[in-house]
């Protein structure tokens, strides 16, 4: 195996499809996250008691899909549903969603292919996240997964690496690869300005000019939600 596996410590970190793929395969946990904005959707609606399909493309077959699964199609931004954590706040209790995302759902498929357990997380929930995966005492890998370029190439998000750094920090008595301990050291050199860092990076700035500040100032509440979203053999993410 190769040395980029971090095959030596029992908590690792990296990035997007490649690190689900050649990181998390040897993990008994995937941790995916996507601040702004998959895995905090993905907090809000289970904590509502929901459940959330996640889907890589928002085309005629996500339709069919939700359809199939009698659930709520996640739309774009604008729309009464959508990739938009503040319009999720007051989504009906108990709603089953489809959410379409290239980067969440797409990392979300890769990991449930290598067998491991998957988990969602985000600022959040990451501390709850972290007990939840002391308590299962396996080797966990946590996917940031950053946004694409125009060509389809990754452009890392600070705002999943702090996220990333807050869960890590968290879990006692692992070997923390030296990926993840320069996770931990982010999230630590931004613990006390959250809501200002997520307001200032690439993926804030572009939310926040498209008209949605709500949804940067929600994805930057640290430790708010005590929810544990894990994919469930319908390939559902559901609070445990």
């Amino acid at each position: 195996m190769p040395v980029c596996t971090q095959l030596d410590y029992t908590a690792r970190f990296d990035w997007g499809y490649e690190g689900v793929e050649q990181v998390g395969a040897a993990s008994d946990m995937i941790v995916i996250i996507d601040v702004l904005s998959f895995s905090t959707c993905v907090d809000i609606v289970t904590g509502r008691g929901g459940i959330v399909y996640p889907y890589q493309v928002k085309d005629e077959s996500a339709l069919a899909f939700a359809n199939q699964k009698t659930a709520l199609l996640a739309g774009k931004r604008g729309e009464p549903i959508s990739l938009s954590p503040a319009c999720l706040k007051t989504i009906p209790v108990g709603s089953r969603m489809v959410l379409p995302s290239p980067n969440g759902s797409t990392c979300t498929v890769l990991a449930k292919k290598t067998g491991a357990k998957v988990i969602a997380a985000c600022l959040r929930n990451a501390p709850s996240v972290a007990r939840y995966i002391q308590q299962q005492k396996g080797i966990v890998t946590v996917i940031a997964c950053g946004e694409r370029w125009g060509n389809g190439a990754l452009r890392p998000a600070i705002e999943d690496m702090i996220a990333a750094g807050a869960l890590l920090h968290g879990l006692e008595g692992y070997r923390l690869s030296p990926e993840a301990e320069m996770a931990v050291a982010a999230f630590r050199s931004a613990q006390d300005h959250l809501p200002a860092y997520l307001q200032k990076c690439a993926s804030g700035q572009e939310l926040i000019s498209m008209g949605y500040p709500e949804d940067v100032a929600l994805a930057a509440e640290w430790n708010q939600s005590c929810t544990v979203p894990v994919l469930n053999d319908d390939f559902a993410y559901e609070a445990i």
